[in-house]
């Protein structure tokens, strides 16, 4: 087991260059005691585990990458004596390598809506020999107001808004670390507060569950066929996809881009998520979506433009194809904006500015920011250098 954990903590040294106290974490914390009855080399693979689904077969609760745990910990940069709130406890391995940042003398408390998930994280995280980290079930949306105040608050499951507890909660020169929802794209953004609003710090890619409860978001997953799911980030008619997806299509347009799947997936998602109003994501098998940005055993994803029965996809080569009665014309609207992404210098996750305004807001956005409006703030979006 230890060696497993040492090749894990190596690979993720090379590839992300990982702080060498979150390194240390992840080497003393056995995440096989989090994850029990699993094969051990499928535990320390830098890969996320599923660990629950819901009755539709939807997946709702994981072991997240540890990959990205580890930068969001870096994000976070909890130090000894910090008093720390996880939004989602899972199975406890992130709750335990958090109360090894906070020592000494920090205290973790971690909370989950799901009671189950609960038992569960607290079995393992007394099998791993961390009994000091408090469990507490309860929805992550109100925080949990009888810790308080908190040195730093991470959410470990997407969060669609930033909730006003937490702002109410977090200590000053406190840090928020979490997965914000973009219109269906999530970051990781360290926010810090500041007069009125949050201030990003720093963002990363990043993809986790969603947020249950009262601050659950909008977004809708939706069945085109057996086979094939429809992401919409928020609900909105669509028409019927199938007979246009099951005919020929009606466009080809080539954009001459070539980019890899990492940009594809994160900058050009974000591109198209916040710039297009009809932005989806297609998944499904094989059989049913042509060759996409996104193959993987089984399964094809792929980003698009669907309005009205008819519909775009982005292809595996960066053209887009044309599906139905104005299949043409969204498949020009998808090439142009791969077009204006390439031309734009290729802008990823990292490049991203955030704020977040407290509402009810009278200020202004700067020209050329992208504005969305969540419950209870309205995100203000710009790039770093624009």
């Amino acid at each position: 087991m230890r060696q497993l954990r040492e090749s894990m903590v190596a690979r993720l040294t090379a590839g992300t260059g990982i702080s060498a106290r979150v390194a240390g974490a992840l080497r003393t914390v056995p995440r096989h005691l989090f994850l029990p009855g699993l094969e051990p080399r499928e535990v320390y693979r830098d890969e996320p585990i599923i660990t629950k689904r819901d009755e539709l077969g939807i997946p709702i609760s994981s072991s997240s990458q540890p990959a990205i745990m580890a930068a969001m910990l870096d994000q976070l940069d909890v130090a000894p004596g910090h008093r720390v709130l996880e939004i989602g406890a899972g199975t406890g391995y992130n709750a335990a390598l958090l109360s090894l940042l906070a020592a000494p003398g920090g205290t973790v408390v971690t909370v989950d809506i799901d009671p189950d998930l609960v038992r569960q994280a607290r079995e393992h995280l007394a099998a791993a020999g961390h009994p000091e980290v408090r469990v507490e079930c309860g929805d992550g949306a109100a925080g949990f107001p009888g810790a308080a105040p908190y040195d730093r608050i991470i959410a470990t499951v997407g969060v669609w808004d930033l909730e006003p507890a937490w702002a109410a909660q977090l200590a000053p020169g406190g840090r928020f670390v979490g997965p914000l929802d973009l219109r269906g794209v999530q970051v990781s953004a360290a926010f810090e507060r500041r007069p009125g609003r949050w201030e990003s710090v720093s963002v990363v890619p990043a993809g986790f569950m969603r947020m249950r409860g009262t601050a659950a978001g909008p977004e809708r997953i939706r069945p085109i066929t057996e086979g094939l799911m429809l992401f919409l980030p928020e609900h909105r008619e669509v028409g019927d996809l199938w007979p246009a997806l099951s005919g020929r299509p009606v466009a080809d347009v080539p954009t001459g881009v070539r980019a890899a799947r990492g940009e594809i997936s994160v900058g050009f998602g974000l591109w198209l998520a916040t710039h297009e109003p009809s932005w989806c994501t297609f998944t499904g098998e094989p059989r049913l979506l042509p060759p996409a940005p996104v193959n993987a055993p089984g399964m094809r994803m792929t980003q698009g433009v669907a309005e009205d029965g008819s519909l775009a996809l982005l292809t595996a080569d960066l053209s887009a194809l044309g599906f139905g009665p104005r299949g043409a014309e969204l498949a020009d609207r998808l090439a142009a904006h791969v077009t204006a992404w390439h031309e734009a210098g290729r802008p990823g996750a990292e490049g991203l500015r955030v704020q977040a305004w407290d509402l009810p807001l009278t200020t202004r956005p700067p020209a050329g920011a992208t504005v969305i409006d969540k419950r209870a703030t309205r995100l203000v979006i710009g790039y770093r250098d624009a």
